[in-house]
């Protein structure tokens, strides 16, 4: 098991600077100028050479870059061109919202995907596994640009129950529709890969000789078969949990969350370079620790994982 963690953490370094590397040469490469949105295009030359020297941003690109790795490897992201806060603690305010929204977002896709995909495979070609797929069609075919403003005129401007946008004073209430809103595509793809991986296990030979002994069908279902079914679930888990944060961009939008996403929204608008490059960092880096999470719990799931390792 150590030696699957050491060689996962060993890839994580590479794959960050390379993120970090492209957003830092997208950003300062594209057409804008930040000066222009902080000043106006009616300032002086001198008033937009003095702003430009104070920000460094008269300095040439590579220095600029080595400058950005440098602080970065300090944990330092700079402070941001707009309110001259320091970037962390920009971040740092908005990630609890963040991982509040994909944490509930991840539980809403697990509690709905695994019960309908095991009914399903139980059942198939059954009425139940029809409703089931035709669930999950309709949830990987909805945007979320779409379905959350529907979630807002149906449950809170028609019928009044949930609060409209924002996250108020942190209760659930403020969180429901953003999670359902972030959590369906993840829910539709789960109910499909639940329903396939166990309909292949419980064709195998050990579940036909777990009934034969007379075990009770929900130790059947429940242990032998959707625990080996898990193996795969797992690793797509970790996959689109991962991808919850840039899905969340979209729902922390639609919904006035003020999470990372609308963080990243408002500092690309601004050209506030220190801070998206910051955002994008913390979104990578989050990204790629699930992924060695899930790596880690695909090993302890599957026992031929460290064997390959070792």
């Amino acid at each position: 098991m150590r030696t699957v963690v050491l060689r996962r953490a060993l890839f994580i370094l590479p794959v960050i600077w390379g993120v970090s590397t492209f957003v830092f040469l997208i950003i300062h490469l594209i057409p804008g100028d930040p000066i222009d949105l902080m000043l106006g295009e009616t300032a002086s030359t001198v008033d937009r050479g003095a702003l430009r020297r104070q920000l460094g941003l008269d300095r040439p690109l590579w220095q600029q870059y080595l400058t950005f790795l440098q602080r970065a490897v300090r944990g330092d992201l700079g402070r941001s061109l707009h309110n001259r806060r320091p970037v962390s603690t920009l971040i740092g305010e908005r990630l609890p919202a963040t991982a509040a929204l994909a944490g509930a977002a991840l539980v809403v896709a697990i509690a709905l995907a695994l019960p309908l995909g095991v009914l399903a495979s139980l059942r198939p070609r059954s009425w139940l596994d029809t409703v089931s797929m035709l669930l999950a069609l309709i949830g990987v075919s909805i945007p979320n640009f779409w379905l959350g403003p529907l979630l807002i005129l149906g449950f809170s401007l028609h019928l009044g129950w949930l609060p409209v946008s924002g996250r108020g004073d942190g209760s659930i209430a403020y969180l429901i529709l953003p999670a359902l809103t972030l959590g369906t595509a993840m829910m539709a793809i789960l109910t499909r890969m639940t329903r396939a991986g166990m309909l292949e296990t419980l064709r195998e030979d050990y579940i036909r000789t777990a009934r034969a002994k007379g075990l009770v069908e929900w130790v059947v279902v429940g242990k032998h078969a959707l625990g080996n079914a898990l193996i795969p679930l797992v690793t797509l888990i970790g996959l689109q949990g991962g991808a919850l944060l840039s899905g969340a961009v979209i729902t922390e939008t639609i919904f006035a969350w003020p999470g990372l996403g609308d963080l990243t929204i408002r500092a690309i608008q601004q050209r506030d370079y220190p801070v998206v490059q910051g955002c994008v960092l913390v979104i990578a880096l989050t990204y790629v620790v699930a992924n060695m999470i899930t790596d880690v719990v695909y090993a302890v799931l599957d026992p031929r994982i460290r064997f390959e390792s070792e």
